[in-house]
């Protein structure tokens, strides 16, 4: 029987022990916290987005990071597994909104529970240690050094996570431990997390979400970086909401530190359905059928009530002015303004408030098919450790269950 030690007890960790022992090995777990899955059971708004019920196309266009290498991952264990596989330890699952993939108990501690309970029925032995070293001999690994023991093995699994969320227990400690064995790393950063802002409207708009907005975020040389349709928040400093967190992932990525970058731009379209054109004719309809109200009070079917004040102070209209002595200059003018609500970008939020890591073991140390490292025998990746990333939805979670089935799969 093949000893294997899996190292971390979040997603990825919890998905290759399972898979492992399925296939007859005696797997150990490592995991320092008080109970495993702990950063788990915060996603989604703690309600556990478990995958995008999505086709492979769709699945691929939304893992901006490193996508093609998972390809093998995510076709050997797609979203459609990975529900069929979590209805099987006994938690019904729905579909919502953009094919976002819930437990029907919208309860997170259904998914970690439903995983604990399987690696009990599979006598998983999980132990409460920190890994230190993952040791090897002759270009093999023979096991891991933790703080209390040392776990001898034939086969080790690394899926430590990155460095998101460090209430979780996300300290860093893989990107060490295999750097240590040679592998590249590639500097972590935060992805999937506000973005803040020097705009003073946003404060005022603060607690204001907007749904079936359009942003588009264009860097200091009005390059567009991001464009996509969505929900967002106004908050105290800045912008947040699904349709903002994934615009943050390709602001890392596209923004850089030279001259001009730091007037990075974000613009919202409040009526993407409406071409310029329409929304000029819905405006001309509006402002007819409120000729003789002031500009400030004949606005509430268009916006909600904290964003009127923000955009008549943005159109240069005086507020007290009567709607039928707008001009048709003013008129278009303000339908540019409902296109493109201009903000400005400073930074995004700390690491503290990242969802997921940009960066970590750099995937061409990785075999693809195997998740296998390239330096040293048997050793596998699982996970965020890996430098890997999607967009919000439910990618980020099965890129998890794939490339965790896939390393403890591979295990012979």
């Amino acid at each position: 029987m093949i000893e294997i030690v899996v190292i971390g007890g979040g997603a990825a960790g919890m998905m290759a022990a399972i898979t492992a022992a399925r296939q007859g090995g005696q797997v150990t777990l490592l995991e320092p916290n008080e109970r495993l899955g702990k950063k788990l059971n915060i996603t989604g708004k703690g309600r556990c987005n478990v995958t995008n019920d999505c086709d492979q196309e769709t699945l691929m266009a939304n893992i901006p990071g490193n996508g093609r290498f998972l390809y093998s991952a995510l076709t050997r264990f797609t979203p459609q597994d990975a529900m069929a596989f979590f209805e099987g330890l006994g938690v019904p699952l729905k579909v919502e909104r953009g094919n976002r993939v819930f437990p029907v108990s919208d309860r997170s501690f259904d998914i970690s529970g439903a995983l604990e309970r399987e690696l009990r029925r599979l006598h998983v032995r999980w132990v409460r240690d920190r890994a230190r070293e993952i040791t090897v001999q002759d270009g093999h690994v023979t096991g891991v050094q933790g703080e209390k023991q040392h776990y001898p093995a034939s086969a080790v699994v690394l899926a430590t996570g990155g460095v998101s969320y460090p209430a979780t227990g996300s300290t860093g400690d893989g990107y060490a431990m295999a750097a240590a064995l040679g592998h590249t790393i590639v500097p972590p950063r935060g992805s999937l997390m506000p973005l803040e802002s020097s705009d003073p409207d946003c404060a005022a708009m603060q607690g204001l979400s907007l749904r079936n907005v359009e942003a588009t975020v264009l860097n200091g040389r009005n390059k567009p970086v991001f464009r996509e349709f969505g929900e967002m928040l106004f908050t105290h400093f800045g912008v947040s909401g699904p349709l903002i967190l994934s615009a943050s992932s390709f602001y890392s990525k596209n923004i850089s530190k030279r001259k001009g970058d730091d007037e990075v731009k974000l613009f919202l379209d409040l009526k993407p359905a409406l071409t310029p054109e329409q929304l000029d004719k819905r405006l001309l309809r509006d402002f007819e059928e409120a000729k003789n109200k002031q500009f400030k009070n004949a606005l509430d079917h268009l916006f909600p009530a904290k964003l009127i004040p923000v955009m008549i102070e943005l159109s240069g209209i005086s507020p007290e002015k009567k709607v039928n002595e707008i001009s048709r200059e003013e008129r278009k003018a303000f339908g540019m303004l409902i296109k493109a609500l201009p903000m400005t970008v400073t930074g995004t939020r700390s690491f503290a408030e990242a969802i997921i890591t940009q960066g970590g073991i750099s995937v061409k140390d990785i075999n693809s098919s195997t998740m296998e490292s390239r330096l040293v025998k048997h050793l596998y990746f699982a996970g965020e450790v890996l430098d890997l990333d999607a967009m919000t939805g439910g990618f980020n979670l099965q890129i998890a269950w794939s490339t965790g089935h896939l390393a403890g799969e591979s295990i012979q």
